[in-house]
């Protein structure tokens, strides 16, 4: 038995919490981590990677290792049974908004491998099989029971998923519902029936099928729905292949893994309770319509642990740790309410929502798609880039600036400022250097940005390390604007 000390425990190494590790160690701060599994997840599971977490990887220096190990979705090919009806490019969506302008397949098992080695390479490792036994507060943080061992901590952080003890030992309610429908998914190769390189969606009366390609030459992803009432409650991997093969014309080789499962949609009540926070599916949990469940994950951990090194190295009071609840909270309960909705009408058995489906794949989203703009605002929700904070608390409710409390908008080079990982203040054109009054941060003054990015010229904007920006200002106001922000 031992006593480990540190600033922070992290329970749990999927990659919500390797991605806490990860930022924790870049920024200088202590972590224990610790996982009852036997090292990374082996099982696919989550699948895509939006544009707002390439961003973060970016900031990480991982970026570009994602992306060569992504098997890249060009378009949505919409159809109905065995039909389709056609190729809808998705590239010009995302365009001029980010520089992953992208729709990126890659399994959660990869993306845990990749943010473990990066973690081992920082000096840091995971405690595996080492389950977490107990958990109290003490009058300066955290004791743990870890295996045999003692972890005391000032904070601890639960990214231990849908069950999470950490949650259940604070006794924090998990509100929601558990659908009734089961699903099952199976990661396929020599897959023939779907387009290729296409996210591929077919409703079709009682039934749906979902396809997202994966790397490898036909390799897929492939989602549908159980129906208990002809299939019984178990479901094999075969029953699952004919229902394929006779609904939908689809037809493969091997079955890599195959499972079943329900879809829960549920928040945690609150992701702080003193020393303690929820991070990933310990605090939310969704449908997997639109990609959402694990990136959100990815930003809870990068929003957090900025906030962390900001109260242990001393830069902010422990009150500056309320914000992670008050910006990540909000973005988990709408993402809950609006994959509910549409799964409610993507799995719905009833004729009238039936035919809407069957309108909505083969007419709307096409012509949705076809006629929606570069840089479309469909691209900025799907891609977690629209993601919008309250900077301050009487702003709430407000009408929503188009910069301040968002992330900061791209605009062609500003994001390379973002790897120093500290405060900053941005102008793009009408203003010079001299112009900014020295607030004790660093200063980058760029050309005048496209118009899309509302960044507007002889404005000053201060942006936080984690990439959002926190107020705007002209060069005479900046110092009554962001010295409060910068000193708080």
């Amino acid at each position: 038995m031992a006593e480990l000390s540190c600033d922070v425990l992290v329970v749990g190494a999927g990659p919500t919490g390797l991605m806490l590790a990860n930022w924790l160690v870049k920024l200088g701060v202590g972590v224990v981590v610790v996982d009852g599994k036997a090292g990374p997840t082996r099982e696919s599971r989550a699948l895509v990677v939006q544009a707002r977490s390439l961003e973060i990887y970016d900031q990480l220096g991982l970026a570009d290792r994602v992306l060569k190990e992504s098997h890249r979705a060009t378009a949505l090919a919409p159809g109905y049974l065995d039909r389709v009806f056609g190729r809808v490019p998705l590239g010009p969506l995302g365009q001029g908004r980010t520089p992953y302008p992208f729709i990126e397949v890659l399994e959660q098992s990869r993306n845990e491998e990749i943010l473990y080695e990066n973690l081992r390479a920082l000096g840091a490792d995971v405690r595996w099989e080492t389950a977490l036994t107990a958990l109290a507060q003490t009058d300066t943080g955290v004791t743990a029971k870890v295996g045999n061992d003692t972890v005391v901590a000032r904070f601890c952080v639960g990214c231990d998923g849908s069950n999470s003890q950490v949650r259940k030992a604070r006794r924090i309610a998990y509100d929601g519902v558990t659908n009734p429908q089961r699903f099952f998914v199976i990661d396929a190769g020599a897959v023939a029936g779907l387009v290729a390189d296409a996210i591929n969606v077919r409703p079709g009366g009682d039934d749906f099928m979902v396809g997202f390609p994966m790397s490898g030459r036909g390799n897929f992803r492939l989602i549908g729905q159980v129906h208990d009432d002809d299939l019984g409650d178990e479901l094999a991997e075969e029953d699952a292949r004919a229902r394929l093969r006779e609904q939908f014309a689809i037809t493969y080789g091997e079955a890599r893994w195959f499972a079943t499962y329900r879809v829960h949609h549920r928040v945690a009540a609150v992701f702080r309770d003193g020393p303690f926070f929820l991070a990933g599916d310990a605090a939310h949990v969704h449908s997997p319509v639109g990609g959402q469940g694990m990136n959100t994950g990815l930003q809870d951990a990068h929003n957090l642990a900025f906030k962390l090194a900001d109260v242990l190295q001393g830069r902010r009071r422990d009150g500056w740790l309320d914000r992670y609840e008050a910006e990540r909270r909000p973005v988990a309960r709408k993402l809950v309410a609006t994959t509910d909705q549409a799964f409610r009408l993507i799995t719905s058995r009833k004729r009238s929502r039936r035919a809407l489906r069957r309108v909505v794949v083969r007419l709307v989203v096409p012509l949705a798609i076809r006629l929606a703009p570069r840089g479309s605002r469909l691209f900025e929700y799907v891609s977690q880039i629209r993601i919008h904070y309250w900077m301050t608390p009487g702003a709430v409710g407000a009408r929503r600036d188009p910069v301040v409390g968002r992330r900061l908008p791209w605009a062609g080079d500003n994001f390379a400022s973002l790897r120093s990982l500290r405060w900053q203040i941005h102008a793009y054109g009408g203003v010079r250097a001299t112009d900014v009054p020295d607030l004790g941060v660093p200063v980058h003054v760029f050309p005048p940005a496209p118009s899309a990015s509302s960044l507007r010229p002889g404005w000053l904007y201060l942006v936080r390390p984690d990439g959002f920006v926190a107020a705007a200002a002209v060069p005479a106001d900046a110092v009554d604007v962001f010295s409060p922000i910068l000193q708080s």
